[in-house]
């Protein structure tokens, strides 16, 4: 029986060759937002990996919606100057398709980079700024306290989304991702934990997704070129009482009804005291939830690195996609290794056939096509 994983499928107008995604993963290597040669080389790698998508990591939409100092954002002329050059190389010598996943990190905003802490940046320190959020609980008790926003705050970062949009709209990307997962602004709005609002955008669960929905409203709008937009969700905060996937699918119904595309189902990131029963595919459980409640295509993530495990997620319905982070930074030619187990085609360029066994010892085509494929027959 073919592949289900190597199998393409549609999202929007763009069809992916197979479904295999390249989940975005913060590099912290940034200056003021800008992409450097970091980037080129972590995005170039994926770009020959087999993958049907890559998502470029939570870009910023404004200098004080970053994580970190070190984090990318698509906020300034510079920004998407140096992005551009990225994704011209990424074009000129890739295969797979690219995205990017636009994000405002709200209270968890202005920490340290993960190597020096991954704290909160102290008040005093030349690289913090102030950060806002819903409420103005901070994310820890050792952390800054917040602004709470008001609604011309909110306003602002509408635009903000907006404007990031229409960067991201020029430069080309194939597929957006807007990020309302992990305890980041988007997300802290959706949670009771964080959210303790009492006019039109807290309470309950309609006011809590109010302000989501019109930052994803706002994003979708720029893409009216059939382009997809998707959502990255934290399906549960791992707190009893907080966020859970019943609201969460809540939430996906009413974006279906603003056309969003695919849902990307994470957990957790907005509480300290989070318990996470993490293992192998712990959150596949989520996306075969909401897939089956809602029928949005889905992309799983968490603990994925076994080709056969990926292969069952999709044809046991429990996603239509697999998202991989840590197990594509361990090995960059993950799609290749799992075509060949799976015995399934994934993009292989010409320039690497001599690492393809079956062709080991047999002369190169005189004239190589741009891309090659690796797997068996």
């Amino acid at each position: 029986m073919p592949s289900q994983l190597f199998s393409p499928i549609h999202l929007g107008n763009l069809e992916l060759s197979n479904r295999i995604i390249v989940a975005p993963m913060c590099q912290y290597s940034a200056k003021d937002g800008s992409m450097n040669d970091w980037h080129l080389m972590h995005l170039g790698q994926y770009a020959v990996s087999g993958a049907g998508l890559v998502i470029v990591e939570a870009s910023g939409v404004e200098a004080q919606g970053r994580i970190t100092p070190g984090c990318v954002g698509l906020y300034s002329d510079e920004n998407e100057a140096a992005m551009a050059r990225v994704i011209k190389f990424y074009r000129e010598f890739g295969n797979a398709k690219i995205g990017i996943q636009l994000a405002h990190a709200g209270r968890k905003a202005s920490s340290d980079l993960p190597w020096l802490g991954g704290t909160s940046l102290a008040a005093d320190d030349p690289r913090a700024w102030p950060t806002e959020a819903p409420s103005a609980l901070p994310y820890a008790s050792d952390w800054h306290v917040p602004a709470a926003l008001d609604e011309d705050g909110m306003a602002r970062i509408k635009t903000a989304f907006a404007d990031a949009a229409l960067r991201a709209k020029r430069l080309g990307y194939d597929a957006i991702e807007v990020h309302a997962a992990h305890g980041y602004l988007l997300h802290q709005f959706l949670s009771p934990y964080s959210n303790k609002r009492d006019d039109a955008y807290g309470g309950d669960l309609a006011g809590r997704m109010k302000f989501p929905l019109e930052v994803f409203e706002t994003v979708r709008a720029v893409f009216d070129n059939g382009t997809p937009v998707g959502i990255r969700v934290s399906a549960t905060d791992w707190v009893e009482g907080s966020w859970d996937v019943d609201q969460t699918i809540a939430f996906v119904k009413e974006l279906q009804t603003r056309g969003c595309d695919f849902v990307d189902v994470s957990s957790g990131g907005n509480a300290p005291e989070q318990k996470i029963d993490a293992g192998p595919g712990y959150q596949t459980g989520f996306a075969a939830d909401i897939r089956r409640a809602t029928g949005m295509p889905t992309m799983a993530v968490g603990q994925i690195t076994e080709p056969k495990q990926a292969e069952t997620i999709v044809v046991s319905g429990q996603a239509d996609m697999v998202a991989l982070a840590r197990g594509v930074l361990y090995d960059p030619r993950w799609p290749w290794h799992a075509a060949e187990e799976l015995r399934a085609q994934a993009a292989f360029p010409p320039q690497y056939q001599r690492a393809h066994p079956p062709l080991l010892g047999q002369p190169a085509p005189a004239n190589p096509p741009a891309l090659k494929d690796i797997g068996g027959s």
